[in-house]
């Protein structure tokens, strides 16, 4: 008697993670669903796969060896799949895409909004986490691409350009830097400052700019801390205080008139969006179409600029 695929793939997934939640929500599984299939598992090889303690679990002996073996039997399907559709011609699959938030709300939905057309047999999943969290599920295996702001350390993981992306200062119409039409670094500590979490992208390349023009960030007057840039634009839509932001977030406010647009008079703050995914990890035919189209979108959206 053999096991099924869905049993494979379910405690591949628990056994990557060690954990039933995060494998439930890779999966798109209730966490007894999961539970059921890895005790299936267990009975179909009479050994026990996984010690529990409290609420941790790790691999036994046995449930290593599965492991390892799991993992080429995957890897074997993916390829079989990728080698049928290469010589039919057919482009069909799932594509597991992270972003981090700004290009998750307003990058990703420009390049994608045609994508269906020409690739029809092809889902697009798309998690939307800060830069920090993106890394760690590609680095697991969680996710098959991801999309960041600024630089990747680990040497891992290939880094594909999109393209170059603005940050501005905003205010309300009638804050006093809104009076200016270059600010000067200095004056950003006079006014209360609306910023993005720890963990960001954004927050990063700004604390880094703002430190090569002389300001630390922790100078700034810090009034909110804010996990999205919809809610950083409507505190300070509401007077809470200024902001910085990426630009390709703006294109509302531009049409409507509702936020002030400024730059810093030492120069401009920017910084490269990237597409990110493992080196060493095979890709489907559809992950790599993928990777060439929304490339080309980049192109198509870099020759469009906002203001």
């Amino acid at each position: 008697m053999s096991f099924s695929d869905t049993r494979l793939r379910v405690f591949y997934s628990v056994a990557k993670h060690l954990s039933f939640t995060r494998a439930a929500e890779e999966l798109y599984l209730t966490q007894p669903a999961v539970t059921f299939q890895i005790r299936q598992l267990e009975e179909h090889f009479n050994t026990r796969l996984f010690d529990r303690h409290h609420n941790r679990i790790s691999l036994t002996e046995a449930g290593m060896m599965v492991f390892s073996y799991a993992d080429r039997i995957l890897e074997l399907y993916r390829e079989t799949e990728k080698a049928i559709n290469e010589m039919t011609g057919v482009t069909r699959g799932v594509i597991k895409l992270g972003a981090t938030t700004t290009l998750g709300e307003y990058l990703l939905p420009r390049i994608l909004s045609g994508y269906h057309d020409g690739f029809p047999g092809v889902q697009v999943r798309l998690t939307v986490h800060n830069t920090r969290m993106v890394i760690r599920k590609l680095e697991d295996a969680t996710i098959d691409i991801g999309m960041v702001e600024g630089p990747v350390t680990n040497k891992n993981i290939v880094v594909s350009p999109c393209m170059e992306d603005e940050l501005v200062l905003i205010m309300a119409p009638g804050h006093p830097l809104s009076k200016l039409d270059e600010v000067p670094v200095q004056r950003l500590k006079e006014y209360p400052f609306v910023s993005r979490e720890e963990g960001s992208g954004t927050r990063a390349v700004i604390t880094d700019q703002l430190s090569k023009f002389g300001v630390n960030y922790d100078q700034l007057d810090m009034i909110l801390e804010m996990g999205s840039t919809e809610s950083i634009k409507a505190a300070v839509e509401g007077g809470v205080g200024f902001s910085i932001v990426s630009l390709i977030a703006l294109r509302k406010e531009v049409s409507l008139n509702s936020l002030e647009i400024r730059r810093l008079k030492e120069g401009s703050i920017r910084r490269k969006l990237n597409f990110v995914y493992q080196k060493q990890k095979f890709r489907s035919k559809a992950v790599e179409e993928f990777l060439a189209y929304a490339q080309g979108e980049c192109i198509k959206i870099k020759e469009k600029p906002i203001v």
